[in-house]
């Protein structure tokens, strides 16, 4: 039954009348929507697709809704899935792929196109059908993904905007689409990037999302794959989905910039010797290349993203490899063109592109800079219009904010610096200027005004060039040469009469004199150049001469504006009063204002480069529509003001002037008392730092005073300990005889440390010499910025405690003397007990033989003697480091925040006497214990000795009471 039903559809002989299309595609539809089984729904989807073509507007109206629906519910048959895709994708798709007859006109093709936005307008007036249609696209089946994305590219074609606002609130819709990229087959791929060029066009949000799904990454790879500039139509929608990524979009061209994209780039522009026939897919491969070149650079761009971009290329070697195209032989022309244009925008502005772009030469013999032959490529009228329109843009862009380039163009003019052997960029500019071609005329002059932009050194130095005219005349300033050339008739009639170049030459002039009132001065030093100006701005010319009139305005304006009154004939106010009497102020103005009214003048004020479609239309440099724009308004008003108020100008600008210069004056005190408080702030910081470093030696000299004075207690103890076992030798037995050994073995010891430690004691003297010579150069500089008054107290008060403790070590030293003073007495008198003869025993069977206690005693005697050489040694080395301590001490004095450390090295020196005195104490103790044994022994103590040594019992006792009622009155 079904078959039958379609053989009558179909095409079969039906037994009825033939039904109509409309008639059939709602038989269809209800069969859609009726038929339980799927393979009937499939067969009637199967038919309205082959009648959706030629049934556009029937399918499109009737099935639908019908089709949304497979889609909804046939989820699980790809094969109907793709019919009611492509049956979609006909009724919605513009393009028309059968042949149309001839006799169909652009009505025809125009209700087609309403057709397509009519279908696209009901599918999207539910949006969940375009999130059903992103959904569809994560099958895998060749014959539901790919209808799918041709679907989705209608729709993004006739409503972009609607469709990308669907997609972008979709739950991960983009990167569903940038999925596509990565199916390894070819058509999805390459209809993914169609769709993805269309969902990019004009939306930065979407265009944000897709570069950092790792778009650059993925079509790099892909252009790579595809073989570079030598690639096929995949390498094209590649770079035209790079561009839609990056234009104006300067998140996505920090990202490339950033991700290191640039240098990718390189490779691309690798081109051999031999470079004859390219074909047209290379060369467009070639010029979307440059394209995205010139994107990432554009003028329009941030300064700071165009130049980092500029530096980029150049330390990639990207920009050298442009230079290599610009110079090669062989290449097309507009891929040359198109190269000098992305060399032009690559170079502007940077200082050291620019730079490296004066350095390249050509391969000629002899070599000649790049920029001399491009510029006789200019200057040459049987070159491509737009080859000279590219050429004079990059050497606009090559003197872009580049005074070095400007004084070396102006310099080949110079007549010192003209050689006569080789053609210079002057020479072609001159030969340019005054050539018979206008649009030659046109192009130099706005080159040379470049030359002069903004740079006041170069105008001067331009005023020196001399040419030389005719044979037997004297040679004229290359400015009373453009001044002729306008003012006078006869030149102007075989010249002058085309408007390029009379335009041409006002721009070159009005640049030239605009801010520098010397070139004023020799501009209004030719009698003839006034009258012919206002004999111009007063005639009433046709429409071509009205921009001609404009430029004389605004030329004599910039004359009366930059006036410095130097000629008594052509002062602001004579000027003015001309201008009153044969022009009128009115007419003057409304003549001026005829420049920024030319159509062409909004034209070429958007961007720099100088684009034009015919050359004839070539009349407005952009960098001129900005001085214009300037110096407009500040000549009406300099027109309009009268005498007295350009008094009280001069003298408003005078005080200001004044101002101004106190104000500098100001600031530059300003600046030298900040530069001073630095170097004081510095100075501080550093006399803090020395503090510190003082404070720290003058802790580390106590500390190692504080050793001195022990080891020498030390030895004084071991003195007194000999000096015992010397005494009570003599009336021991062998007993006592090993008891003294054993103690002279540790006094040995003992001796034999502080040995050692006397040599450290000398290893830090040097260190301390070092320290002083320090605290010296502090003390000093401190002394330098010390205060006088309060100062000079403070210091006084410590000089006298440093007196005070200076008498203090000085009676220190006299104990010390004293001390060993005793023990040397202990020593004779120990050598007197030895010579006692040996009949003076009571018992000769109990006592040692005289003979061997003899000989004992005089072994300790010789190491006696060695050990007071020693001490004398030390003695002399610790009267060195009291004087050095002494000495830097009074040195430190002078600050006064060393007051309260020198307290406390008093506090310090008084502990020391105690732990002196302590030490005094157990010696003397120790050698009346040795008398008490030699008392044992039977031998004679004499009692002067023991009235001597309680009196230095008692004697140290009250010299440790003075110390104390000293410390005690200086802590007062």
């Amino acid at each position: 039954m079904t078959m039958n039903f379609f053989r009558g559809v179909m095409g079969g002989q039906p037994a009825g009348p033939q039904p109509t299309g409309a008639e059939t595609i709602h038989k269809l539809c209800d069969r859609v929507a009726s038929s339980t089984l799927l393979e009937d729904r499939r067969d009637a989807v199967r038919a309205l697709k082959s009648l959706s073509k030629k049934y556009r507007m029937e399918v499109g109206t009737q099935a639908m809704d019908h089709l949304v629906h497979i889609l909804q519910t046939d989820r699980s048959d790809s094969e109907i899935l793709g019919y009611a895709l492509d049956t979609l994708y006909n009724i919605i798709c513009n393009d028309e792929e059968e042949e149309q007859d001839e006799s169909e006109d652009e009505n025809a093709q125009k209700q087609d196109e309403d057709l397509g936005v009519l279908f696209t307008d009901k599918f999207l007036g539910d949006s969940e059908n375009v999130t059903l249609l992103l959904t569809l696209l994560e099958e895998f089946d060749f014959h539901v993904r790919w209808p799918g994305v041709k679907l989705l590219t209608a729709l993004l074609k006739n409503q972009c905007n609607q469709v990308q606002g669907v997609i972008l609130v979709s739950p991960m819709g983009v990167s569903r689409l940038m999925d596509l990229l990565a199916d390894s087959r070819e058509v999805i791929r390459n209809d993914g990037l169609l769709l993805l060029q269309q969902l990019t066009k004009g939306n930065a949000a979407i265009q944000k999302i897709v570069a950092f799904e790792n778009a650059f990454e993925r079509l790099l790879d892909i252009i790579t794959e595809e073989g570079s500039s030598d690639g096929g139509i995949v390498v094209e929608d590649c770079l035209l989905l790079l561009v839609n990524l990056l234009k104006n979009n300067s998140s996505n061209q920090n990202f490339f910039k950033e991700g290191s994209y640039i240098q990718r780039m390189k490779p691309w522009f690798e081109v051999g010797d031999d470079n004859s026939g390219w074909s047209a897919q290379k060369v467009t491969n070639l010029h979307l290349m440059l394209q995205l070149v010139r994107v990432m650079v554009s003028p329009v761009n941030s300064p700071g993203a165009t130049s980092s971009c500029q530096k980029s290329m150049y330390q990639c070697g990207l920009l050298q490899q442009l230079c290599t195209i610009l110079m090669a032989t062989g290449v097309p022309a507009d891929i040359l063109t198109e190269t000098i244009n992305t060399v032009s925008e690559v170079i502007r502005g940077s200082q050291i592109n620019q730079d490296y772009f004066a350095s390249v030469n050509a391969p000629s013999n002899p070599p000649r800079p790049a920029i001399v032959v491009l510029l006789m490529s200019m200057v040459n009228e049987r070159q491509p219009f737009v080859l000279r329109c590219a050429v004079l843009y990059c050497f606009q862009c090559f003197l872009y904010k580049n005074q070095k380039g400007q004084g070396e163009i102006v310099a080949t003019l110079l007549p010192s610096t003209i050689d006569a052997n080789s053609i210079s960029a002057g020479q072609l500019l001159c030969g340019g200027l005054f050539s018979a071609d206008s649009l030659s005329n046109w192009c130099a002059a706005v080159a040379l005004a470049h030359a002069l932009q903004d740079n006041l050194t170069q105008k001067e130095q331009l005023l020196r060039v001399q040419l030389a005219t005719s044979l037997g005349k004297p040679p004229v300033s290359l400015l009373q040469q453009c001044t002729n050339i306008l003012s006078q008739g006869d030149k102007i009639n075989r010249r002058g009469s085309k408007v390029q170049t009379r335009v041409g030459l006002l721009m070159l002039l009005c640049t030239w004199i605009s801010n520098c009132p010397i070139a004023v001065t020799h501009f209004l030093h030719n009698q003839e150049n006034v009258p012919f100006l206002t004999g111009q701005i007063s005639e009433n010319l046709g429409e071509d001469e009205r921009l001609v009139q404009g430029l004389c305005a605004l030329l004599l304006g910039i004359c009366i504006y930059y006036n410095d009154n130097s000629l008594e004939n052509y002062t602001k106010d004579k000027l003015k009063q001309l201008i009153e009497k044969r022009i009128g102020k009115e007419n003057f103005v409304e003549k001026l204002g005829f420049v920024t009214k030319h159509e062409l003048y909004s034209r070429a004020a958007q961007k720099p480069q100088p684009v034009f479609p015919s050359p004839e239309q070539m009349l407005f440099d952009h960098e001129f529509t900005k001085l214009v724009k300037e110096l407009e308004g500040v000549i009406t008003k300099a027109v309009h003001k009268t005498s007295e108020e350009e008094k009280k100008e001069e003298e408003v600008k005078k005080t200001l002037e004044q101002h101004d210069s106190i104000v500098i004056q100001y600031k530059d005190l300003i600046r030298d008392q900040d530069t001073q408080i630095q170097e004081l702030r510095e100075q501080v910081s550093t006399l803090s730092l020395n503090s510190e470093q003082m404070q720290n030696q003058i802790t580390q000299q106590q500390s190692q005073i504080q050793q001195h004075k022990d080891q020498y207690n030390i030895l004084k103890l071991k003195l007194g300990k000999d000096s015992q076992g010397l005494s009570s030798s003599q009336g021991e037995g062998a007993h006592v005889n090993g008891l003294h050994s054993e103690e002279l073995s540790q006094l040995r010891e003992e001796v034999e440390e502080l040995r050692r430690q006397h040599a450290l004691q000398h290893t830090q003297l040097s260190d301390k010499d070092s320290l002083i010579n320090t605290l010296r150069c502090g003390a000093a500089a401190a002394a330098q910025t010390a205060e006088g008054g309060a100062g000079g107290s403070d210091n006084t008060e410590l000089l006298g405690e440093v007196e005070s403790l200076r008498s203090r070590v000085q009676a220190q030293c006299a104990e010390i003397s004293q001390l060993q003073t005793e023990r040397l007495e202990l020593i004779r008198r120990a050598e007197a007990v030895s010579s006692v003869p040996a009949s003076s025993s009571e018992s000769s069977a109990d006592t040692v033989p005289v003979s061997e206690l003899e000989s004992r005693l005089a072994a300790q005697t010789t190491e006696a003697e060695r050990l007071k050489e020693e001490c004398r040694g030390l003695r002399e080395g610790h009267a060195g480091l009291e004087q050095q301590l002494a000495s830097a001490t009074s040195t430190v004095a002078i600050e006064q925040t060393e007051k309260t450390k020198l307290l406390q090295e008093v506090q310090e020196s008084k502990k020391e006497q105690d732990d002196l005195l302590m030490l005094l104490a157990d010696q003397d103790q120790k050698i009346l214990n040795l008398k008490q044994r030699l008392r044992d022994l039977g031998e004679t103590i004499d009692e002067d000795e023991d009235e001597l040594d309680a009196r230095d019992q008692f004697g140290e006792d009250d010299d440790d009471d003075d110390e104390e009622e000293e410390d005690e009155e200086n802590n007062d």
